[in-house]
This record gives C-alpha cells, sequence and structure tokens, in this order.
C-alpha cells in the first residue's frame, strides 16, 4: 500500500472487512446452515469463528482510526525520528543496511520493518537525527546502528511516493 497514508490503508481495510461482515459471511452462514446439523457443522463453526475475529478486528481498526483523529500532526516531530518517521540505518555490528518504519502501537509488523512506537527498538531510534549513533539493547544483546537517511511524516505528506 505505498503511497497511502496509515488513515487510508487502515480505512481501506475496514472497508473490506465490513463488506466481508455485512454481505459475504451471511451468505456463508446461511449456505451452512442449510447443510443441517449444525453440530458437527465445520463450514458453519468456520464461519462464525470468522464472524467473531472479523468483529474483533474492525473494533481494533475503528479505535486507531480515532487514534489517529485525535493524534496531534504539529507536535511530531519534523527533523528527527519520531511516529510516522521511515528511516535507513547501517547496523554497525553486522555492515547492514536496514530500512524501518515507526507505526502506531499494534500495528508494528518487524519483518517489513515496521516497528511499534512502543517496541524498544522504536524507543532507542525517537528523537535521534541523520548522523546519530544508537546502540539499543535487542534480545540477542546489543546493537549498533547509525542513522543514515530520515523521511519524517511531515516529508511523506509533502512528497506522497516517499
Amino acid at each position: 500500500m505505498k503511497g497511502m497514508s496509515l488513515k487510508e490503508t487502515l480505512e481501506s481495510e475496514l472497508k473490506v472487512l465490513e463488506r466481508e461482515l455485512r454481505i459475504e459471511l451471511p451468505q456463508e452462514i446461511k449456505k451452512a446452515v442449510a447443510l443441517g446439523d449444525l453440530r458437527e457443522n465445520a463450514e458453519y463453526h468456520s464461519a462464525l469463528e470468522r464472524q467473531r475475529f472479523l468483529q474483533s478486528r474492525i473494533g481494533q481498526l475503528k479505535v486507531k482510526l480515532s487514534e489517529i483523529s485525535l493524534m496531534r500532526i504539529d507536535q511530531v516531530p519534523k527533523d528527527r525520528v519520531g511516529l510516522g518517521s521511515r528511516f535507513r540505518v547501517l547496523d554497525v555490528d553486522d555492515d547492514k543496511e536496514i530500512e524501518y518504519e515507526i507505526v502506531m502501537e499494534g500495528m508494528g509488523n518487524p519483518g517489513e520493518g515496521l516497528i511499534s512506537i512502543s517496541s524498544p527498538l522504536a524507543r532507542g531510534f525517537v528523537n535521534k537525527r541523520p548522523g546519530d549513533e544508537v546502540t539499543i539493547n535487542v534480545p540477542s544483546g546489543k546493537k549498533t546502528y547509525e542513522i543514515l537517511e530520515l523521511w519524517t511524516l511531515h516529508d511523506r505528506e509533502r512528497a506522497p511516493d516517499a
């Protein structure tokens, strides 16, 4: 979803899930009920489990969207790492470049470089600038990073492809 803001990404996911919950899932449940005995009907139980998941995820998305609407963007730093920042670092120990983005709590996915604002890794980078060297305690010990490049939330709003 490159080029989409976090709000647009969440709204898009919410729309897809609400459609599934309101339109597609009731049709699946209706078909499963038509099959007969519900006690041993795997399709029916699977549909109910999916319904519970969708309701939970929709609730989470609505909370995140309300948090975004309450965020004070003007309080996010313009020249230092903060929420919404994407930045490239050099892992000094492994001589490897890595790109991270700091996201809201619950939206992290380290495998994709998305680190939650409350994670120890993100907390180590917050308020740092390009050129700063940061040592962070990670599960495997201490890691040292040098911040090479930074795109703040403000930079990314001006350049949608960033």
